[in-house]
């Protein structure tokens, strides 16, 4: 369902007709089938975290074979490579293992699978013997070793294999991570050519199958994540149909092919499927290997007795070696027994070994070092080189077999041994001494590790001659404008901008005012948790209040609240009688005159009401009643009371008049309204006892008389009674009590009825009490986050949306506003939209005084309100706090009043962008914290982290949670099935409803093949009765007790009491407890089990008959949309949010609905004479304007007023006063009615947002139809317009992306999910979901599901939250900002502080096994690492290039790539080009390479492809590579980070040699290999020893290859190091990824060129089109890179300003004058912009060349402003 034309866009490129296709070339089926299907999948997928983005914790596949292949295929690995005797299987299972723990490590959810087909592109027949023959082996011995691990592992015959179909149905695996056969090229063979072809249609099938796959070559394995491409699945019954015949000819031809070499190398044999075998003892081993080889039918090479006597000697004498003496190095043995042992005898072995070898019987580099021990030893015998028992041993296998006795002295004369003397493993010491360093603190911290440093080190030799070094930094600057300074003027802070003009300040003070009314008017539409308007608070300054202590205490904490009443058994004061002052008697006795005058007042008033309707319908009197009781006198006292019971009476009467009145439905009907009106009205505070006498009537008559004492005994009744001013309608006979009609009795037990149909209005409190602190009785967890503020203690909230969290930060705020005027609340929210709602929510609530500081101040990275450093409430996002809270400025005069950190939404610390800015709040907070989220997954580990960071700072941590939400979800799916037509849409008031809405029973959800249920599935009190009844059907079948969950058992001890949801979750868990255990115990393919049969029970029979996989295609998903909207609307479900993850779908949503709707009313009004008639009505009446105007002017010069008191105005009063033909009719038009909210104010809105902002005019039309859409590519006034519309109830439809799940205030009545997307994860539904059924609005939530087909809803319900994901928060930059933040606040207590506890935490981030001890040696060699860039000094103080790679630090490492590039030169090189067009395109392109990265998947840029799409499309798609000095710099720079943290890794190992041990063990199973036996000495073992490959932070496995402690990247070090060494390779500075070549250096994935073609062609569509980018993304990574380009600008102007040392001071004087008006308004977001801010780029233009700047230097500057004013200049034209 393409319904973001993503596909449509390529389409339209005129792409050349499709290639030849020969069913006997397999190249020309590759090429085929990628032009016509596999570039275009690679076009739509997606670079995702399959764990915390994508799957979360649903099952997923890993293909066993890509698996395999993926370990094989490691360059390093000895293992089938051409000319090499090596076999080291040993490292092989290592490989595996890591990769298998990498995996593990972030999802447990997940199995392996080998389909036998796919078998090719692990053994590469075709290709070469040996290389084939060695894998072969090796997949058998690591298949083996698969099983026997603790995950499992499953084979099929291919993807059309029954059992594989059962399986899916069955695990339903979200994906299958496997590989794509790669790419072919010209020079590749047919072999090969027919693995990929078998590869693409095996990725094809699972994808048409239902089954999403990702790469796993290339993934990358970043802290949390998995991140890999992700193709998603689309159903296909008839797959074959897209592919021409001769295509899949071509396939059977190529599988035909490949098994053709398998049997020519298996001697006529093909591989059987995998099974696992028992491996052989090396003797049996032995004898059936010579068994094998000695067959008459076998020919034998040349010397092949020798061989396969030194092979079987090898055999027994490996499993005594451990892993030291098997690291071996490559054995130089003479090139023509080399070719003989690999062409002609180790195949063949290695094929018989296949029925029983592991990996302690072979090693290929051990039989090399043998067969070279025998070419040079003198003594011909064998068992005079290795121990007697093994040669007897080899001598008796060889008797049994009567073999030819092998002749040494032939093999030594035939092949003499090479002369290459052997030199051992161990390589020079790369590893450099550390630099001098010294600082006062880190001396302190890193005293545990002793690392000495060198004095005489070889420091690397600056080129001074690039800008200016070895200068101190000062970060003082604002990051993307170098005019703002950090602090404000009133804290010694200097702009260097100068005085503003007047116009300036006018214009400011305009967009200031705007920015105050608009926030003024979204917080009035803002309400409480009860659907109140929120009242503001006016707290006064703590000084004043301190002052005036004599009067009353703040209301702030439970001891200083006053007390009402003693409480019971309180001490009092005994035998004195209180006594009351004349005083009190005078005041008391005229509060009992004003309270009668009032009570006469109101009887007065309510006879007159009563009078007024009694000749009305009972229908109008309901209308008018329920009017009158919005009025505030009905609101409180006895006439409260009376309204309402005059209601009840109404609705009886009501029933009493319906014609169906007697049937089942008008009974239930009836019945839940007047019980919810009986229920409410007994917790009233003002009962009389003849209401109570009329609402025991009402009970009895309806058949609860056993609730009515148990109602009546908890009610509040005053002493005096009142009569009733009208006469209730008779229920009951006043004799016996029974009720007058019998058909108003209920006819099932009242506690069956309450299930059935009372579920939702069921009293929901948790153990509530009054608690004085706050104006609403809180449950007990809510009383307990009280308690934990007013201790000043740190806490973690888990609590799902709805359950009442909100009240916990405004606690907070006020108790911090009410006891101080200095300190600092921070509140931090992820989006932008949160912050500005919390900031207008703040407003709402809260003002105070302060005498020129602001109460509260909003900032984030795009804009900023009143003066973030002088305000006591800071709303913000984690950027910014991250970045204040290093800034050093800060750190002495604002961090420090900084008391309560809250962190809103604290879950995001688990995404992909941003998480790791958490975390550094966390770690830096000075002050306790709470923490808020609906949505964390297996919340513990995260809390205990948490806890460990916040006792380091010294505040005590408590974690709070509380599972369930205020309000149920129920859930629907709206059933479209094959063409199903919209009916014509002929207006709202004519449509009749369909019955595609249907409920969804939560269990009926378990025919998914769920294995357990989440934590959060919940069922309704109905829920729980019909799945009681379907257990019923089965009652014979049930291994339990099923009467003791009959619920009139069950509830027997709530006799007399009404249930509450308090005793619905207790059933709820009785009856799921039973749900599991069925799940557990039943196959849920077997269609007779008893869990199937009660699903089917409660299952919708509609839902079963219709195909449950269908999706809808594009246009049915469109054209549909009106009628879902129009069902809502029937079905009284609006206002509701429809959700969409892409923005341009919700764009082309709201369209459709909007283009039916007008298209209707215009039919509509062509054809309707009423129509026709009102307007005609309407332009007479606008014709006598004049005469109307003209008689207004005549009234007015009458004197008499009196006679004609209405006549002027009574002409406006009419209905032509407000009709304008133009208006949407009610008909056609969703829009709802606002009391807060006129015709004219949204006139007004529409009329500002069209003239000042980029909101589309039909988003404007659609509007005035109460439709709005929301998403950040939106413009911020437009979004906070919809956002306050919908509050305000005139829009009912808001179509959004995921921008509305987070936090905001948006109250629906109904959430609909509207189309498939990867973005929409376990997560995200929670998220989006919960914004229905919000406390005090609904009693129940809605969830709809759109166009998903049944199997997505069921996943999506029952889908587990995924764990939290972290980052690593110390990477070298975040290290050097430490530094900076030290030296800039002078060392500051509160950065010394956080620093010392930051060092001493037991683990850094929560996700990390780094400890301690190992943390401390990665800071000190990080800080080596910053000495060697020249970016520390010896006393660790930032210098020189600071400026750019601190303020950088969200896109390490290019930051230190590009620090690299400009100290050596490259930088100025390209800027110096003579040819200033070739200048900043190579300077663009460098810049593309280090901060805009973004893959393309091999296939999507081959050469044929590329030649296809770029002959019509301006852009060039692929990156050209970076210029090669950049490249060389970058590679001599890894080379350098390589021997700086291989130093910490030997550093790191020799300090701990004890602590760590051997590494004997395997990474995922901890399994020990090669346990070597105490065999004695031999001359071959001494000569093992002697040259075997010592090493210390390598692997010892990885060395079993050859591999000493040399490595060849970083990448190569953090993957292949010894256990024990957590290295992390993106905490590592690493320049690998910018120097590798795409199709090289093993890198799977090319770049996308999409910044170079966008700064080349300014066009969007060629970026959708040919850049594969889509157009809901194109903005933010333009944006994105746009900042990057001002914030080096930024660090360069900096660096400039240093280097000029004659500057004039005039321009530092400037900043003297500056006003004290802090606009707030930093560099723009353009969607954020505000009209009358600065519109251009206020940064290069205006800065002059520095005295004394070099002419090299200033070029520099020149080409990047230039490049910087371009790029921007074009992304402004887009979105103009």
């Amino acid at each position: 369902m393409d319904l973001d034309d993503f596909d449509a866009a390529i389409e339209q490129l005129p792409i050349e007709n499709e290639p030849s296709l020969n069913a006997h070339s397999p190249k020309e089926a590759v090429a085929y089938v990628d032009a016509q299907w596999y570039t275009l999948l690679n076009r739509r997928g997606r670079w995702m975290d399959l764990v915390g983005d994508y799957a979360g914790s649903e099952p997923f596949v890993v293909d066993g074979e890509a698996l395999l292949q993926l370990v094989l295929d490691d360059p390093l690995l000895a293992l089938g490579r051409k000319d090499d005797v090596s076999f080291q299987i040993v490292h092989a299972i290592y490989s595996l293992e890591r990769v298998l723990h990498e995996i593990s490590r972030r999802s447990t959810n997940f199995e392996i699978v080998f389909w036998h087909e796919n078998r090719y592109t692990t053994l590469l027949y075709g290709d070469d013997d040996y290389a084939s023959a060695s894998r072969s082996l090796a997949r058998t011995i690591l298949f083996n070793h698969l099983t026997s691990l603790d995950i499992p592992v499953h084979t099929f015959l291919d993807t059309s294999d029954p059992a594989w179909l059962s399986y899916q149905r069955h695990k339903k695996p979200m994906f299958v991570m496997t590989n794509d056969g790669g790419v072919v090229e010209e020079s590749s063979s047919s072999a090969h050519a027919e693995r990929v072809l078998l590869q693409r249609v095996f990725v094809y099938t699972l994808l048409s199958q239902g089954v999403s796959v990702t790469l796993l070559k290339g993934a990358e394995y970043r802290d949390s994540k998995i991140l890999s491409f992700v193709y998603e699945q689309r159903v296909d019954s008839d797959p074959k149909s897209r592919f021409r015949n001769e295509f899949w000819l071509a396939v059977q031809n190529a599988s035909q092919a490949l098994a053709a070499n398998e049997k020519e190398l298996r001697g006529g044999i093909s591989t059987a499927p995998l099974k696992a075998v028992e491996p052989l003892s090396t003797r049996d081993l032995s004898a059936r290997l010579i068994q094998d080889l000695s067959q008459p039918e076998v020919s034998h090479c040349e010397f092949f007795s020798e061989l396969l006597q030194l092979f079987i000697a090898h055999i027994l004498y490996v499993p005594h070696l451990g892993l030291k003496e098997r690291a071996r190095p490559p054995v130089p043995l003479p090139p023509a027994l080399t070719d003989l042992v690999v062409s002609s005898f180790l195949p063949r072995v290695f094929l018989s070994l296949e029925a029983g070898a592991s990996a302690v019987t072979v090693d290929g580099r051990v039989f090399a070092a043998l067969l070279d021990y025998v070419l040079r030893a003198q003594d011909a015998s064998l068992s005079s080189l290795i121990t007697p028992d093994i040669a007897s041993a080899v001598d008796a296998l060889w008797s049994q077999a009567h073999l030819r006795t092998p002749d040494f002295v032939a093999l030594r004369v035939r092949f003499p041994a090479t002369t290459v003397t052997q030199a051992n493993g161990v390589h020079d010491d790369l590893r450099l001494s550390l630099l001098p360093f010294q600082h006062p603190l880190f001396d302190e911290e890193l005293a545990a590790i002793r690392i000495e440093a060198d004095e005489a080190s070889d420091e690397e030799e600056e080129d001074p001659s690039h800008l200016e070094f070895n200068t101190l930094f000062s970060d003082t600057q604002h990051w993307h404008n170098h005019k703002r300074a950090i602090l404000p003027p009133h804290l010694g802070g200097t702009d260097a901008q100068g005085p503003m003009s007047e116009w300036q300040r006018k214009r400011q003070l305009r967009s200031e005012q705007r920015f105050m009314s608009k926030l003024q008017w979204q917080a009035e539409t803002l309400t409480g948790a009860y659907g109140t308007p929120l009242q503001q608070l006016v707290i006064p300054s703590a000084a004043v209040a301190r002052k005036s202590k004599a009067g009353t205490a703040p209301n702030v904490k439970a001891e200083d609240a006053p007390t009402s009443k003693p409480a019971k058994g309180a001490p009092g004061k005994k035998g004195k009688k209180e006594t009351l002052s004349s005083a009190d008697k005078i005041r008391l006795a005229n509060q009992a005159k004003k309270q009668a005058k009032e009570d006469e007042s109101n009887v007065h008033w309510w006879q007159e009401q009563l009078d007024a309707i009694e000749e009305k319908t009972t229908s109008a009197k309901v209308v008018a009643i329920e009017h009158l009781m919005r009025n505030k006198r009905t609101k409180e006292g006895w006439l409260s009371v009376e309204v309402r019971l005059y209601r009840i009476h109404l609705e009886f009467s009501r029933w009493l008049e319906d014609p169906h009145r007697e049937s089942a439905a008008a009974r239930d009907r009836y019945i839940v309204s007047i019980m919810c009106m009986v229920k409410d009205l007994f917790e009233s505070k003002e009962l009389f006892p003849t209401a109570v006498k009329k609402l025991a009537g009402c009970m009895a008559a309806l058949g609860f008389e056993e609730y009515i004492d148990n109602l009546a005994d908890a009610a509040t009744i005053s002493k005096e009674d009142r009569e009733l001013h009208f006469e209730f309608v008779k229920v009951v006979k006043s004799k016996t009590g029974h009720a007058v009609h019998k058909w108003m009795r209920i006819t099932e037990d009242p506690v069956v009825w309450q299930l059935r149909l009372f579920g939702e209005y069921m009293d929901r409190s948790m153990d509530s009490q009054s608690d004085p602190r706050v104006a609403f009785k809180p449950d007990a967890w809510q009383r307990k986050v009280l308690d934990c503020l007013d201790r000043n203690e740190s806490v973690l909230v888990a609590a799902p949306t709805s359950a009442g969290k909100t009240f916990i930060s405004y606690y907070a705020m006020e108790k911090l506003l009410r006891s101080s005027d200095d300190d600092i609340l921070v509140y931090v929210a992820p989006t932008k939209a949160l912050v500005s709602q919390i900031a207008a929510e703040v407003y709402a609530r809260f003002r105070k005084e302060l005498n020129g500081k602001a109460c509260w101040a909003i900032h984030t990275r795009d804009y900023r309100v009143h003066n973030p450093q002088n305000c006591q409430i800071l709303v913000t996002v984690p950027e910014m706090l991250a970045t204040m809270l290093l800034s050093p400025p800060l750190a002495r005069t604002w961090t420090p009043r900084i008391k309560r950190i809250i962190l809103d939404e604290i879950h995001t610390i688990g995404q992909q962008e941003g998480g790791a800015v958490w975390e550094q709040i966390i770690l830096l907070a000075p002050c306790p914290l709470i923490g808020l989220s609906a949505t964390i997954g297996e919340p513990e580990k995260f809390n205990a982290w948490l806890a460990s960071v916040q006792e380091a700072h010294g505040f005590k941590h408590t974690f709070i949670h509380h599972p369930h939400r205020y309000s149920h979800l129920r859930k629907f799916t709206y059933l479209l099935q094959p063409d199903n037509k919209p009916a014509p849409f002929n207006g709202i008031t004519e449509y009749r409803k369909t019955e595609r809405m249907r409920f969804v029973h939560p269990i009926s959800m378990l025919s998914f093949g769920a294995r357990s249920l989440p934590p959060d599935f919940s069922l309704e009190a109905a829920d729980c009765l019909s799945l009681y009844r379907a257990f019923e059907s089965f009652r014979d079948k049930l291994g339990f007790d099923l009467d003791a969950l009959n619920p009139t058992r069950f509830f027997s001890d709530s006799k007399g009491t009404l249930l509450k949801q308090k005793d619905i979750l207790r059933y709820e868990a009785a009856l799921t407890k039973h749900v599991s255990e069925l799940m557990e115990s039943t196959d849920p393919q077997d269609p007779n089990s008893v869990l199937n049969g009660v699903i089917k029970k409660v299952s919708d029979p509609v839902l079963d008959q219709a195909d449950q996989r269908y999706i809808p295609t594009s246009s049915e998903f469109f054209q549909n949309l009106i009628t879902l909207v129009s069902d809502l609307q029937a079905n009284g479900d609006l206002p509701a949010l429809l959700f969409n993850f892409d923005r341009k779908v919700c764009e082309k949503m709201a369209k459709a609905i909007l283009d039916v709707l007008e298209k209707a009313e215009s039919q509509w009004r062509e054809n309707s004479p009423e129509w026709k008639r009102k307007v005609k009505q309407w332009e007479l009446w606008v014709s006598k304007a004049k005469e109307r105007e003209r008689q207004a002017e005549r009234l007015k010069k009458v004197k008499k007023e009196d006679e004609h008191p209405g006549a002027a105005a009574e002409p406006e009063t009419s209905w032509e006063a407000s009709f304008d033909p133009e208006d949407p009719s009610p008909q056609f038009s969703f829009a709802g009615t606002s009391p807060a909210f006129t015709k004219s104010d949204l006139d007004e809105e529409i009329k500002a947002l069209a003239r000042w902002s980029s909101a589309p005019e039909w988003a404007l039309r659609a509007l005035r139809r109460g439709i709005g859409v929301h998403h950040s590519g939106m413009n911020k006034h437009y979004r906070t317009l919809v956002e306050s519309l919908y509050r305000s109830g005139f829009l009912r439809v808001v179509i959004a992306t995921g921008t509305l799940a987070l936090g905001i205030n948006a109250p629906t009545k109904t959430s609909v999910f509207c189309g498939d997307s990867p973005y929409l994860t376990a997560l995200m539904y929670r998220q989006c979901a919960g914004r229905a059924g919000r406390r005090g609005f609904d009693l129940l939530g809605k969830v709809v599901f759109y166009g998903l087909p049944m199997d997505r809803c069921q996943r999506l319900v029952l889908s587990k939250l995924p764990s939290l994901g972290g980052n690593f928060p110390l990477t070298s930059t975040m290290v050097l900002r430490l530094f900076n933040l030290l030296q800039g606040s002078n060392n500051a207590p509160v950065a010394q502080d956080a620093i010392r506890s930051m060092l001493r935490l037991p683990h850094i981030s929560f996700v990390s096994e780094v400890g301690r001890e190992q943390l401390l040696h990665h800071i000190r060699f990080s800080i080596d690492y910053l000495r060697r860039s020249g970016l520390l000094d010896a006393e660790g103080n930032p210098i020189n290039l600071f400026g750019v790679a601190a303020h950088l630090y969200y896109t390490e490492p290019s930051n230190m790539a590009l620090v690299a590039l400009l100290r050596h030169g490259v930088i100025h090189r390209i800027c110096n080009q003579s040819n200033i067009v070739a200048a900043k395109r190579d300077l663009l392109l460098l810049l593309c390479h280090l901060f805009g990265r973004r893959y393309l998947p091999r296939a999507y840029a081959s050469a044929t492809y590329l030649r296809n799409i770029t002959r019509k499309s301006p852009s060039v798609v692929v990156l050209p590579p970076m210029p090669e000095d950049a490249r060389k710099v970058l590679l001599q720079h890894e080379e350098h980070i390589k021997r700086v943290f291989t130093g910490y890794a030997l550093a790191y190992v020799s300090h701990h040699a004890e602590l760590l041990g051997e590494d004997t063990k395997l990474p995922f199973s901890g399994k020990t290999l090669c346990d070597a036996g105490k065999e004695e000495a031999s001359p071959f073992r001494t000569q093992l020893l002697q040259t075997s490959v010592s090493t210390a932070a390598r692997s010892p496995f990885v060395a079993t290859s050859g591999h000493g402690d040399s490595f060849g990247s970083v990448s190569e070090l953090t993957n292949t190091s010894r256990r024990g060494l957590h290295l992390n390779e993106y905490a590592i500075p690493s320049m690998r990824q910018y120097t590798s070549v795409p199709g090289q250096d093993n890198e799977e994935f090319a770049l996308n060129a999409y910044l170079l073609d966008f700064y080349t062609h300014g066009q969007t569509a060629a970026l959708k089109a040919a850049n594969g980018i889509r157009e809901g993304e194109v903005w933010y990574l333009l944006q994105d890179f746009s900042l990057t380009l001002k914030t080096i600008r930024t660090g360069l102007i900096q660096l400039l300003q240093k280097a000029s040392a004659n500057a004039s001071r005039a321009d530092s004087l400037a900043g003297d004058e500056l006003s004290d008006i802090d606009s707030g308004y930093g560099t723009l977001d353009p969607a954020e912009a505000d009209p009358d801010a600065e519109g251009s780029d206020a940064g290069g233009e205006s800065f002059k060349r520095p005295v004394g700047v070099t002419d090299r230097d200033w070029r520099v500057f020149e080409v990047l402003n230039a490049v910087t004013t371009e790029f921007d200049e074009k992304f402004r034209a887009i979105w103009a």
